[in-house]
């Protein structure tokens, strides 16, 4: 991939190269994001990770072999009242959200974690 490409066309790249429910999952997910903070910062870290930014991290998107992996850089402080942490739940800062395929996401709450996520970075 081109040095000269942002973060989000690489972030588009992945999810076309992807081209199955994986891809479609990390789009779904992207678009709740943006939904949520119209202002997030999309970045490429660590080899083909898309990042979502808000004064501080948010979240990942990480892809692999049988799940989409949305981690959250504060999810230990995050009120999850809808359940949809379910991995993770043992470390002292981070939650995640360990999407396989079939497996739906509750769209309302998932906006919430986000709006609760970018309160707790511009608290």
């Amino acid at each position: 991939m081109a040095a000269m490409e942002n973060p989000s066309q690489l972030i588009d790249a992945r999810i076309e190269e992807l081209g199955d429910w994986r891809g479609e999952m990390l789009a779904r997910i992207r678009t709740l994001i943006k939904k949520a903070d119209p202002d997030v910062v999309e970045e490429w870290k660590w080899r083909g990770v898309p990042v979502w930014y808000h004064a501080g991290m948010i979240c990942t998107g990480e892809t692999y072999k049988k799940i989409v992996k949305i981690t959250f850089a504060k999810g230990a402080s995050l009120d999850d009242p809808s359940g949809l942490f379910n991995t993770g739940l043992d470390g002292n800062t981070r939650r995640a959200i360990d999407i396989h395929e079939g497996d739906t996401i509750d769209d309302k709450a998932f906006i919430a974690l986000i709006h609760e996520a970018v309160a707790l970075n511009t608290a």
